[in-house]
């Protein structure tokens, strides 16, 4: 189902975009021209065989490209999508990794925001730099995909095509919530375990150092803290809103508890324990249910003519938590219908995108594959 991309090119040859090229290399896609401004880091992507040229500007890296992947410092992705835009063919789609995905929204025009997928692989590694980089880092992981209203339908599809062929799972959702769902999920909680450590680290209860009597509990809350400073600098600046409306709300929690153990009321702090423990168990269970699978089944979408139906179809579907397996388009005449094919994993999941597809107003159709 899946169209051949074509030539790639990569700006930013760090872990990402490092474990990127060695990703696409080994499912044989390519060539792969990259590009980073320190020469250092192209030079050893190109020995490792992460990019098979390098350029020297970001221009002779774009030439040419089906699609364009920016890895750069996330303070800086508004700005290289921008030039990435510019310089490639107009056919070309242009996609990022970055964390944040508003800002880059943001700096966009319209038709600017019509060839930009935005993009952010839920992964890492411990090493940071190309010598970290390696070529299963994406394989399993969740990849979402941020396409705008304008977003047009084929690049999206070519979009997606790459980045399932690095094994990693794409998934659309809005822009907005996914920066609300980082800030909860992954920049919070980096927030916190620093605070955490930082409050250890300057406390002395009796004279004795509190981190040396720190137990497992402590280690796993705080194991992030203190991971690549600049890069968490750039990250909880970029996400700067969702961020402080995250720490508003956990601030509120904090004082709910603490009015609970001021008053003595034993209740109230059992309560706060026990929701936890119940929305745990929830989220567990959500999880787990996504990763059941079952047999193949396929949507077939009347699709009309215009930007963004494609956007919303697999928004919806992704807001859903419904993972698509795969997906087609196939094109109708000009101004007319065509079909949107979108494969997923079991009956449950297949009745649920029919629904959610058909609130939209179009149509949908499923089958088992």
């Amino acid at each position: 189902m899946r169209p051949t991309p074509g030539p790639i090119a990569i700006l930013g040859l760090g872990l990402m975009g490092g474990s990127l090229g060695l990703a696409l290399r080994d499912a044989g896609i390519g060539p792969i021209v990259g590009f980073d401004p320190d020469s250092g880091a192209a030079a050893a992507a190109l020995k490792l065989h992460a990019v098979t040229d390098v350029a020297a500007t970001v221009p002779d890296a774009v030439a040419g490209a089906a699609v364009v992947f920016v890895a750069a410092p996330l303070g800086r992705v508004p700005e290289v999508v921008r030039q990435a835009l510019a310089a490639a063919p107009p056919g070309s789609v242009v996609s990022d990794l970055g964390s944040a995905k508003r800002m880059v929204v943001d700096a966009l025009g319209g038709d600017e925001r019509a060839r930009f997928i935005g993009g952010h692989p839920i992964c890492g590694g411990e090493r940071a730099g190309i010598g970290g980089a390696r070529a299963d880092l994406f394989r399993g992981a969740t990849w979402f995909l941020t396409p705008g209203a304008e977003a047009r339908p084929d690049l999206y599809e070519r979009a997606y095509a790459v980045i399932s062929a690095t094994g990693a799972r794409p998934a659309a959702i809005d822009a907005d919530v996914h920066d609300r769902l980082m800030a909860l999920v992954s920049h919070v909680p980096h927030v916190l375990a620093a605070a955490l450590i930082n409050q250890a680290a300057a406390t002395a209860p009796g004279g004795r150092e509190a981190l040396r009597s720190a137990g497992p509990s402590f280690d796993d809350l705080t194991r992030v803290a203190g991971a690549n400073p600049p890069l968490w600098a750039d990250i909880l600046l970029a996400n700067r809103d969702a961020v402080l409306d995250a720490l508003a709300d956990f601030r509120g929690r904090l004082e709910q508890v603490e009015a609970a153990i001021t008053a003595g009321d034993r209740a109230g702090v059992t309560a706060f324990v026990a929701d936890a423990a119940d929305g745990r168990r929830r989220l567990r269970a959500g999880r787990d249910a996504a990763g059941s699978g079952g047999e193949p089944w396929e949507i077939v979408v009347g699709i009309p003519d215009r930007p963004g139906a494609v956007s919303e179809i697999t928004t919806a579907l992704g807001h859903g938590h419904i993972n698509i397996d795969d997906l087609a388009l196939r094109p109708g005449p000009p101004g007319g219908v065509g079909e949107f094919v979108v494969r997923v994993a079991g009956a449950d999941a297949a009745e649920a995108a029919v629904g959610l597809i058909t609130a939209l107003g179009l149509r949908a159709e499923a089958e088992r594959a």
